[in-house]
C-alpha cells in the first residue's frame, strides 16, 4: 500500500483547515457571565461603581434576549454571504425594527428600577425609554456608523446594549458553518462590526487559538497571534504591555492574563486576554475594567484600534 507524503506547505494548509474559525456565542450564559465578571473586577477598580451599572445593564440584557426574535437571513441569502464572502447579516443595514427597540425598553425599564444608583441614572433610563422611535433609529444609525451625527453619550451604553442583545439574538441562532470568513481579518464576518478585543481560548477545541470578539453580536473569529489585527503587521512590529504596577505600564510578564497588543506599523493597540491565565476572563467586562493600561498606552502615544461598546465619550463641541 502506498502511502502518500506530504510537503511541508500541505502540512500547514491541512493544520490551518483543522482550526475552528468561527466560534458563536452561548445565548444562555453570554450576559450572565459578563455580569459576573463585571461585580467580580468591580471591587479593585476605580470605577466600581460603573462596572457595577454595567453589570446591571448585562442582567437586563440577559432577560430582554429571551424576547427578542430578530429577521435571521434565508438559506439563499446565507449561501449568496458566504459566495461574495460578505457579512450575512450587516449591522449597518439589517432590519432590526422593532425588536431592537422592544429589547432598549426591557433594558431602561430594569435599570431605572435597580436600587442603589444615583437617582440620574433612572433619569436617564426614562429619558431613552421615552424617547421618540425616529430619535432612537437615528441615534441607533450614527453609533453604528452608518450616519453621521453627535452620539448621545450618556444613553448611548444603554442603546448600545439593545443592539448587542439583538446581534446576539440573531448570532446565537446560527451555525459556526453557515458563516464563513472574510477577506477583511478584523472585520466580524457576522456582522461586519470591529472587535473589541482578542481571547485567546483554553477550552480543548480551541486551546491555544486566538479568536476576535465582535463588540456588538460577540460572533468571534480566528486570527493567527501576532499579528496586528488593525493593519496586519507581525514580527518585530508587535509587542505587548501590561500594567505591572499601580501607574505603570511594563512589557508583558508571561504570567499577565490581560495584555495590551501594540503595533509600530500603525500605531494602533487591542487588549488580549488570555484564557488559560484566568479562566473567568470576558473580553468586553476585562478591557472596560482595564482603563488604565489604556490611558497609558496613549501617554505612550498608542490609539485604540475600536472602542468598548459600554463607553462613549462626549463629542467635543
Amino acid at each position: 500500500m502506498s502511502q502518500r507524503i506530504l510537503e511541508p506547505g500541505q502540512i500547514e494548509t491541512l493544520a490551518q483547515r483543522s482550526i475552528p474559525r468561527i466560534r458563536l456565542p452561548a445565548r444562555e450564559s453570554l450576559f450572565v457571565q459578563r455580569a459576573a465578571r463585571l461585580r467580580a473586577l468591580a471591587p479593585t477598580s476605580r470605577i466600581a461603581d460603573y462596572l457595577h451599572l454595567c453589570a446591571a445593564i448585562a442582567d437586563a440584557q440577559h432577560a430582554a434576549l429571551a424576547g427578542c426574535a430578530p429577521t435571521m437571513p434565508s438559506a439563499a441569502e446565507l449561501a449568496a454571504a458566504r459566495e461574495h464572502r460578505m457579512p450575512p447579516i450587516p449591522a449597518t443595514d439589517w432590519p432590526r425594527k422593532p425588536p431592537w427597540r422592544n429589547a432598549l425598553e426591557t433594558i431602561c425599564t430594569a435599570v431605572a428600577a435597580q436600587p442603589g444608583f444615583p437617582p440620574e441614572v433612572a433619569r436617564l433610563a426614562e429619558r431613552v425609554a421615552a424617547a421618540a422611535a425616529a430619535q432612537l433609529e437615528a441615534q441607533a444609525d450614527v453609533l453604528l456608523g452608518t450616519r453621521e451625527g453627535a452620539v448621545d453619550a450618556a444613553a448611548a451604553p444603554l442603546l448600545v446594549a439593545a443592539l448587542q442583545v439583538h446581534g446576539v439574538a440573531a448570532s446565537s441562532r446560527l451555525a459556526a458553518g453557515e458563516v464563513a470568513p472574510l477577506d477583511v481579518p478584523g472585520v466580524c464576518p457576522l456582522c461586519g462590526s470591529l472587535p473589541v478585543a482578542s481571547v485567546v481560548r483554553a477550552q480543548a477545541q480551541y486551546q491555544g487559538y486566538r479568536y476576535l470578539h465582535c463588540a456588538l453580536c460577540a460572533c468571534e473569529w480566528h486570527l493567527v497571534r501576532v499579528q496586528c489585527s488593525q493593519c496586519g503587521a507581525s514580527g518585530k512590529d508587535i509587542a505587548y504591555r501590561s500594567l505591572s504596577g499601580e501607574d505603570d505600564a511594563d512589557d508583558a510578564p508571561a504570567d499577565a492574563a490581560l495584555r495590551a497588543e501594540t503595533c509600530d506599523a500603525c500605531h494602533r493597540y487591542r487588549k488580549i486576554l488570555y484564557q488559560e491565565k484566568d479562566t473567568a476572563i470576558e473580553p468586553v467586562a476585562d478591557d472596560l475594567a482595564s482603563l488604565a493600561l489604556d490611558l497609558l498606552l496613549a501617554d505612550a502615544g498608542y490609539a485604540r484600534a475600536s472602542g468598548n461598546p459600554l463607553l462613549w465619550a462626549a463629542d467635543e463641541a
